[in-house]
């Protein structure tokens, strides 16, 4: 009998990029079409049950650990032990792969650099394929940039640079240009397969590895689906079992209730778990959305990593990781240093508070959003860790969560504010006019953003309309407050910009996305979705 005849890889319905032969060979494809094939109806399934999961949480307004895995979490076990290269995370740099980013983040003196595919990036076509062809030009010291002013970039030739950890999209999100049959790639599958296809093998030379951040994931399930996926994928190409590592950002309600269960299902890939501050607060507000005032949650900018639940949320992370042998890595400094000499002084000492909090607290490193943050964190985590790669052996037996203290966010004394209403209409509004333009990660008010603060902002428009929340100003969140509130704020900004340049920047556009989904009756789950139909689609005067 003949061998059957190998399935067709998958398609690219995209126009033609410089050099995206290089990451789309035919080889490549087939990978990408063979993951599709294996795990694309496991992963509609999962997201299928996302939803069934969220109708429960509405009926019954709560949320436990589960007890079908109480076994697991009464176990004795541990995930594998971390590679050499993620031995020391102390301060772990984010940002998007463009090529500025990468070589200023390699260069950055940072333990890890977070090559982000997903809330830092806006999917554009450009941006998947010129990601991943930077990323294969650092591994082989082949890249650079020059600047407006002229100026030239390149790699340290004779220091270490930062050891890459990728972030693949979502298991919600698609890419539209890679399809199987007509049906889009998940956008998960398609980052990480022509990533590892490329990169895998050259990273083991390099004495690292495949290593990447897991995104978005509300349960075990879905962690249990990316361990199949890498199992696969390393035998496929005959890659050692076990190379790759994957740390799990916790940044859903959900997964912050199966910390343990997600470790245990990637625990001979698993190498960390990461405490994900603002995504943490759009999955409260979005599975709690419709559960009355007691899930109301504030001004964005008043909820602190001091606040009792986040207290809760992030010293369970920091138990759970020591106890099971994996890195604990703390949140994002997102503050962008300016000229302002003074107020950099008072930023940098607010982000020094935060480090310090979180070393003294027992995470092994944390994230900063700018290369002038790096020795701001390193020095926090110096003061602890002195010459030791982590701080592993601080087991935090004093900590003890209950399911109550997660959910805890009434305990805020912290209200709804008209300044809260305006800030989160100003943030959303410029977040998706530069995301609708390709950008994903932007610098607004000093702080740089990702989808995560357009998130936030929607969804809490969405719950403070439909909870009838009061503000401080005595005035009811209702749709006509919003939308005159945000005509205001849309005049300002074209009075910033100027006519011409708000006419060509979309900023209409952007305004008008983010009221659909405030306003809207059915509240969406993810504003990329109905964003991504308008991405790449040129603004209309």
């Amino acid at each position: 009998m003949s061998a059957a005849a190998p399935l067709p890889p998958a398609d690219v319905p995209a126009p033609s990029l410089p050099r995206q032969g290089e990451v789309l060979t035919e080889e490549a494809l087939g990978f990408v079409a063979e993951l599709h094939r294996r795990f694309t109806p496991r992963r509609n399934e999962l997201l299928a049950l996302r939803a069934e999961r969220r109708a429960r949480i509405a009926r019954s307004g709560g949320l436990d650990f589960l007890p079908d895995t109480a076994h697991i979490r009464d176990g004795d076990w541990q995930v594998a032990p971390a590679p050499d290269a993620l031995q020391d995370r102390r301060v772990e740099i984010t940002g998007p792969t463009d090529r500025r980013m990468t070589v200023n983040a390699l260069n950055s003196g940072a333990r890890v650099w977070l090559a982000d595919f997903e809330d830092a990036s806006s999917p554009t076509w450009e941006n998947v394929i010129g990601g991943q062809l930077n990323l294969a030009d650092a591994y082989r010291r082949r890249i650079d940039f020059t600047d407006e002013r002229g100026k030239n970039y390149a790699l340290r030739p004779d220091e270490e640079l930062a050891t890459v950890v990728m972030r693949p999209r979502g298991w919600h999100l698609d890419e539209r240009h890679l399809t199987v049959e007509g049906v889009p790639v998940p956008g998960a599958l398609a980052d990480f397969g022509l990533y590892f296809f490329h990169n895998a093998q050259r990273l083991i030379e390099l004495g690292k590895g495949p290593y990447f951040y897991l995104a978005k994931l509300e349960s075990h399930r879905e962690a249990r689906l990316w361990n199949d996926v890498f199992v696969f994928a390393q035998e496929h190409l005959d890659i050692p079992r076990g190379t790759v590592r994957a740390t799990v950002l916790i940044e859903t309600i959900t997964a912050a209730f199966e910390m343990e269960e997600i470790l245990h299902e990637l625990r001979e890939h698993a190498s960390g778990l990461n405490a994900g501050r603002w995504d943490y607060l759009f999955s409260l507000i979005k599975n709690f959305r419709d559960a009355g005032e007691k899930f109301v949650l504030p001004d964005r900018n008043a909820v602190t990593m001091t606040a009792p639940f986040m207290r809760a949320y992030t010293e369970l992370l920091v138990r759970t990781c020591h106890k099971r042998g994996a890195h604990a890595i703390g949140g994002m400094a997102a503050f962008i240093p300016s000229r302002d000499a003074e107020a950099n002084a008072l930023a940098f000492a607010k982000v020094k508070a935060d480090k310090d909090r979180e070393a003294a607290d027992g995470f092994d490193g944390s994230w900063v959003a700018h290369p002038g943050l790096v020795p701001v964190a390193r020095e926090s985590f110096d003061a602890v860790l002195g010459d030791r790669p982590h701080q592993k052996d601080r087991l935090r037996e004093d900590v003890r969560v209950t399911a109550g203290e997660l959910l805890a966010i009434d305990s805020l004394e912290a209200v709804p504010t008209y300044e809260g209403l305006r800030n989160a209409l100003q943030v959303g509004t410029r977040y998706l006019q530069a995301w609708l333009a390709g950008r994903g990660a932007v610098a607004v008010f000093h702080l740089m953003e990702d989808v995560a603060t357009a998130e936030i902002s929607r969804s809490q428009i969405w719950q403070w309309i439909n909870a009838g929340v009061v503000l401080d100003d005595g005035r009811r969140v209702t749709h006509a407050l919003v939308r005159e509130t945000a005509e205001r704020e849309l005049a300002a900004i074209r009075e910033e910009t100027g006519a011409q340049a708000f006419e060509s920047g979309g900023w209409q556009r952007a305004h008008d996305l983010l009221l659909r989904l405030a306003l809207s009756e059915e509240y969406v789950d993810f504003l990329t979705l109905p964003a991504y139909e308008l991405l790449e689609t040129p603004a209309r005067p």
